[in-house]
């Protein structure tokens, strides 16, 4: 087992945190019998004969499994060495048979006994002050929560936790933890003076997802529905936890709606700690990603209206955002399109506003629908009725033609751009006569 270590940064924050607990008198007097401690602090250990291995500052060696009974198992390191630890530190399904060789950690020596009082690596043990060391992995119970972190009872003692030690995540309100029991590791014991420990769970956790992590592998495929809990949102998208690995719900594999950009606009769909059912879009375990959907389980809405999406189908909508080149309007749950500047009316329009105000419901003419990219094109002016135009002869209405009725749009688009070109140069042929 790995000892945690700590960073310059966590250092500072447990010796700040353990001077405000001393100055506070939040280190009780211990309440168990303290062991005989040497000159250097540490109790005195029995030396191990033959080959053994130190990990975190605790021995581990590797026996052979003599006896197995109900309750103790019996190992042989060598000769006139002989180890015991309990039986139910070991699931049923993996108790060692006699003959086998099992790795233990040496906890303490019963010379009264000649035995090696040994635990199964990364057991939790049911602490004792005499035998705590780095890197023991224990059961503790939270009791409070102190400047920095929590504060902790394990072997009769008070024990601390820093807050970037409690989860792999933040946590931003520490006392939901009060009352709960953790299994930590020891990262420090201090015997001297009224005697500190100092706890982490976070390693535990962090090796609890990898082995999670490595399961999944196996059992995860592309196309699958899975369940997970959201557990970082970002402007992009948001992480979802699968049970030990991370994926991500890309921000437009969120909604079929047009969500823009921002942590604000992911909280419109997300939130975290929320249980989502989200489907595998691609597994890339080299690069540790995963992409994941979650508008892939609803149905597309584009797709459910596309019969009465079609080229020159009049629809009616509500105007869902203004923009300086048009407008979005909504024609169908979930389906937008979007109306040209050009296509809002007959007349020269300055500025969106002038026609069009936000949740105002118009009538518009579907003009074209491109499936590929999911785009619709509307004009209301479609809708609307042409303008009559009174034209005269000369300016202002007067001069010849000025008792001749006013010709309508329709009557212009009548004259063809032959006829047009016609009269222009009979216009030209007769101010050259007068000329002459």
């Amino acid at each position: 087992m790995s000892k945690v270590v700590l960073g310059s940064d966590i250092e500072a924050e447990v010796n700040a945190a353990m001077a405000d607990m001393e100055a506070a008198g939040a280190a009780a007097p211990s309440r168990g019998a303290r062991p005989t401690v040497m000159p250097g602090g540490e109790p005195p250990k029995p030396a191990i004969r033959g080959p053994r291995v130190v990990q975190a500052g605790r021995e581990h060696r590797t026996g052979r499994v003599v006896s197995v009974g109900p309750t103790d198992i019996f190992l042989e390191f060598g000769p006139k060495e002989l180890g015991i630890l309990a039986r139910a530190q070991f699931p049923e399904d993996q108790v060692p048979a006699v003959g086998a060789e099992a790795e233990v950690v040496i906890d303490k020596f019963e010379a009264a006994e000649s035995l090696f009082i040994c635990s199964r690596p990364g057991a939790v043990q049911k602490a004792q002050w005499e035998l705590l060391e780095p890197g023991q992995v224990v059961e503790a119970r939270v009791t409070g929560v102190t400047k920095g972190g929590l504060e902790l009872e394990v072997a009769n003692h008070r024990a601390f936790m820093p807050a970037s030690q409690v989860s792999v995540e933040r946590t931003p309100d520490l006392s939901v933890f009060v009352g709960e029991k953790f299994r930590c590791e020891v990262v420090r014991v201090e015997r001297m003076g009224s005697g500190n420990i100092v706890l982490s769970r976070r390693n535990i956790l962090e090796q609890e997802r990898a082995q999670h992590a490595e399961a999944l592998k196996t059992k995860l495929e592309e196309g699958q529905t899975v369940e997970g809990t959201v557990r970082k949102i970002m402007p992009f998208g948001a992480f979802v936890d699968l049970g030990g690995v991370d994926g991500l719900v890309h921000l437009s594999d969120m909604t079929y709606d047009r969500a823009g950009y921002g942590e604000k606009a992911v909280e419109k769909y997300v939130k975290e700690g929320q249980r989502l059912t989200v489907k595998i879009l691609k597994l890339d375990w080299d690069n540790n990603r995963i992409s994941l959907g979650l508008k892939q389980l609803v149905g597309d809405p584009f797709q459910t209206a596309a019969a009465n999406i079609v080229e020159g189908a009049e629809l009616t909508g509500r105007v869902t955002k203004i923009l300086e080149f048009g407008c979005f309007v909504e024609i169908s749950p979930g389906v937008e399109g979007l109306v040209h500047i050009s296509e809002l009316d007959h007349r020269r329009v300055n500025t969106v506003a002038e026609v069009v105000q936000p949740d105002q419901i118009v009538a518009c003419k579907v003009l074209k629908v491109d499936p590929g990219t999911r785009r619709v094109s509307l004009s209301i002016k479609a809708t609307k009725p042409l303008p009559q135009v009174n034209l005269s002869a000369g300016p202002g209405g007067g001069g010849k033609g000025k008792d001749r009725p006013a010709r309508t749009a329709e009557d212009i688009l009548k004259d063809s751009p032959a006829l047009r070109k016609l009269r222009e140069k009979a216009r030209h042929m007769q101010f050259k006569g007068g000329l002459g």
